[in-house]
């Protein structure tokens, strides 16, 4: 078959969004998200699942080069975002990328594309860390600050166990409303959030033990039902720390000498350190 009409059939299917007319249209697809050639009902459904996360997907085809034995096709592509890709959750915002088809005329088509760009125009940044060395493993952190200042008197310790990625944007999307709540708290300071392995790790700072009560607003009730009645994750941690010590030093930008935070001690040239928020 000629290679330049089966590269047409095969982007009209994506833009009809028809993950079976997709799958028939070629012998073998792969793309940088597939793990390789898929075919027949796998390839229909890694469509299928890309489809969920890009709605509307809009292709404009810049450059054809080739002839009936095989074509490479070049195009932007323009959709919005509608669910999570890649642990990315849903932004609702419009996604662009640019790739390539190689088509070949026994049906088989390449595609590639930037996924870090894709990432960068859904608005992530990408940190590149190891997965793990001989001791430690590695993730990625966020924090959320109130501006409070105060010494803090209790803190919250969470984590929870998920299965996947897209379980992990699950929990993010339950986790952002949770802070949003914790932010009209007056007894709320800070948290900050670690991704490390299978855990999310979830760290709140309040200004005394009695304000911790914050935490039980709807929404982290609502995360609580999707764990025990929905199965969402697969186990959760906990608790309550009271701080038994709490020290803070910084050093002065002028003689460099190192003054304890928050006693209205003085170095040698008269600078007192701003009291900083902990989280």
């Amino acid at each position: 078959m000629d290679a330049r009409k089966i590269a047409e059939e095969h982007l009209d299917a994506w833009r009809r969004e028809d993950a079976a007319m997709v799958a028939g249209s070629v012998t073998h697809y792969e793309d940088p998200d597939s793990g390789g050639p898929l075919s027949g009902d796998e390839l229909a459904a890694h469509v299928a699942g890309l489809m969920e996360s890009f709605k509307g997907l809009r292709f404009d085809v810049g450059t054809v080069t080739g002839d009936e034995d095989g074509v490479t096709v070049s195009w932007t592509l323009t959709a919005d975002h509608r669910a999570a890709y890649l642990g990315m959750p849903a932004t609702g915002g419009a996604a662009r990328v640019s790739g390539t088809d190689l088509v070949t005329a026994d049906g088989r088509v390449r595609r590639t594309f930037d996924r870090l760009a894709l990432a960068e125009a859904l608005g992530y940044s990408a940190r590149f860390v190891p997965e793990a060395d001989d001791v430690r493993e590695f993730g990625v952190s966020a924090r959320a600050a109130s501006g409070r200042t105060d010494r803090p008197g209790a803190f919250s310790l969470t984590w929870l166990e998920i299965r996947d990625a897209a379980e992990a944007a699950d929990v993010d999307l339950l986790s952002v409303e949770i802070v949003k709540s914790l932010r009209a708290s007056r007894g709320f300071l800070g948290v900050t959030t670690v991704d490390v392995g299978n855990r999310k790790y979830t760290l709140s700072a309040f200004d005394r033990p009695e304000s911790v009560r914050a935490v039980h607003a709807r929404p982290h009730q609502r995360a609580m039902r999707r764990f025990f009645k929905s199965g969402l994750c697969t186990r959760v941690h906990t608790s309550i720390w009271v701080p038994a010590k709490s020290r803070e030093y910084a050093r002065c930008p002028s003689c460099e000498s190192v003054v304890p935070v928050g006693t209205g001690t003085a170095c040698g040239c008269g600078w007192i350190p701003d009291d900083a928020s902990l989280l």
